[in-house]
């Protein structure tokens, strides 16, 4: 897997967490326990620092990426969908960004918040817990989220954090 320094800066992801061998992960990044990195997907902390909670996915092709200014931080049991894209923001634990969908500076998606599929969530804005964020740019509809689709992602990857080590072979 292409797991690279950056400077003085190294990354730090727990033993049990499953980074994908086509997953890129450089400088200032850390990743807890039974968390999922998919493949190509791209975690670079030259900036400053990205966090990675525990038993969070960060699916096939997302970004994540931080300014000078601002890390990223992502919480406990959080799923960052396919393609997503995070700069400089705050998800905190228990949330679901979806596929597609942008997440920029300063903007903070709160537990049991979702930001849908194709959203893109400007800078500074709050998508409160349980809300939904839908659309570009992307509007706040309070009381939306369902929780059932954030447990059920957190509950599918979390097993493909444990599944992948053990059943995923190269075979060319």
């Amino acid at each position: 897997m292409a797991i690279y320094s950056f400077g003085d800066k190294v990354p730090n992801i727990h033993p049990s967490a499953f980074v994908h061998p086509e997953a890129v992960i450089i400088g200032d990044v850390s990743i807890g326990e039974l968390s999922f990195i998919g493949p190509c997907a791209v975690l670079r902390g030259d900036s400053s620092r990205i966090e990675i909670g525990a038993r969070t996915s960060i699916q096939d092709g997302s970004v994540i990426h931080c300014t000078s200014e601002l890390p990223t931080i992502v919480g406990d049991e959080c799923t960052v969908g396919h393609n997503a894209h995070l700069e400089g923001c705050t998800v905190q634990s228990g949330a679901l960004v979806g596929s597609g969908s942008l997440v920029l500076h300063n903007a903070v998606v709160e537990t049991g918040a979702l930001v849908a599929a194709g959203a893109v969530v400007l800078g500074g804005t709050v998508v409160p817990g349980g809300a939904l964020a839908v659309g570009v740019p992307a509007k706040i509809k309070e009381g939306a989220a369902d929780p059932a689709t954030i447990a059920y992602s957190i509950k599918t990857y979390t097993e493909n954090a444990r599944r992948y080590p053990l059943e995923m072979k190269r075979i060319n």
